[in-house]
């Protein structure tokens, strides 16, 4: 049995896909199934040594971008992609997988043109209430679509869909709370808010947390997922910010967090402070309450959609990035903070929110299409 996954270069749709074929493995097994042959296609293995460790071959495929803004790269990107294509049949050809995975993205778009080719049976994931551009186009011929949120089911052929929640590694699900304070060199007397903005970071959350530090460390403890790039210019700040205030140890900052870190600092916290992408679904599944300042301008304004979306839960709160300064980020801390009723009612809801079993749902219909092709 060959499954082969491909997406975009993204923790988004790696980390998803990894608790999938983690789930694929498993079901093997207890289905006393051959070892499965798993690979991952895309212009970027993202995390090469996690492929490795879960058995997944990585193959690099060339792929384009095509921006919704004008520039020169659209050009050039345009044959990028059509190159993209023909080195995909080639791939996909040599692999010949019995079914494709695909989480979305442009990486995933010349994989897809492939497996349409040589009409492989595809299943796709989408995990945000506006479906991108190109899990839109293989909606038309996806055997089977999975979403994560239901606003999003509208999209595609109803006959296809089934909700199944954002697949997220049962690992990061756990928070640890046992040693988590002393691990991060925290004070367990004192509230700790957990600051997210993906791998990468977020610019606009970066600098609105900075901006307030002052203030949220006289009754706060911080931590800090600056995102890689951003961390050096952001540390540099802070520190200038807190210099010489006797609570500066409160602010932790860290470039990236991995799976321990993140499962400490998830079982340290009282809040996260978060985008609205598929963090949402980790946060759902720490039962934690947020509050959610989502990208203003995402395609198809998706971010803005999933943050309510989860608010109708009354899981969050959300705050526009339009309207979000020092003043209102810290009332709202404040208050959430400050009402505990509250606070174990949103985590609740979070918590119902969540679909645990999401990747198992997703695992158990590959494994079943792939049988049928298989055969």
């Amino acid at each position: 049995m060959k499954i082969l996954f491909t997406g975009g270069g993204s923790g988004g749709h790696f980390y998803p896909i990894l608790s999938i074929a983690e789930e694929i493995q498993k079901l093997s097994k207890e289905y006393r199934l051959l070892q499965p042959q798993l690979y991952y296609v895309s212009d970027t293995p993202y995390n090469a040594a996690l492929l490795f460790d879960n058995n997944i071959i990585f193959r690099k495929n060339s792929a384009g971008k095509k921006r919704l803004y004008s520039s020169s790269k659209n050009f050039l990107d345009f044959f990028k992609t059509g190159w993209g294509i023909l080195t995909a049949l080639w791939t996909v050809f040599s692999i010949y997988p019995d079914v494709v995975f695909s989480k979305g993205g442009y990486a995933s778009f010349p994989v897809l043109i492939a497996a349409r080719v040589f009409r492989i049976p595809i299943i796709i994931h989408e995990s945000d209430t506006v479906p991108g551009r190109v899990n839109k186009f293989a909606g038309k011929f996806a055997q089977r679509i999975a979403v994560s949120f239901e606003d999003a089911g509208k999209f595609f052929p109803q006959e296809k869909v089934q909700v199944t929640g954002n697949p997220v590694r049962k690992e990061i699900t756990e928070p640890l709370t046992d040693g988590a304070h002393e691990f991060l060199k925290l004070n367990q007397d004192i509230p700790t808010i957990l600051v997210l903005g993906g791998s990468l970071g977020a610019q606009m959350i970066n600098n609105i947390i900075v901006d307030t530090l002052p203030q949220l460390v006289e009754k706060y403890q911080i931590i800090h997922q600056t995102g890689k790039n951003n961390f050096a210019d952001i540390t540099s700040r802070a520190d200038a910010i807190l210099f010489n205030n006797r609570y500066n140890s409160r602010y932790k900052a860290f470039d990236y967090l991995n799976e321990l870190s993140m499962r400490m600092a998830a079982g340290a916290s009282s809040l996260v402070v978060s985008r609205a992408g598929s963090a949402i679904f980790e946060i759902a599944s720490w039962g934690l309450p947020s509050i959610l300042i989502p990208i203003t301008e995402s395609h198809g304004d998706h971010q803005r959609k999933n943050a309510y979306a989860y608010a109708r839960n009354k899981a969050c709160i959300v705050l526009e990035e339009s309207n979000v300064t020092t003043h209102i980020l810290m009332s709202e801390i404040d208050r959430l903070l400050s009402n505990e009723q509250e606070k174990t009612n949103m985590g609740n809801a979070a918590k119902a929110f969540f679909k645990a079993d999401a990747a198992q749902l997703i695992a158990k219909e590959i494994i079943s299409i792939a049988m049928k092709h298989e055969i």
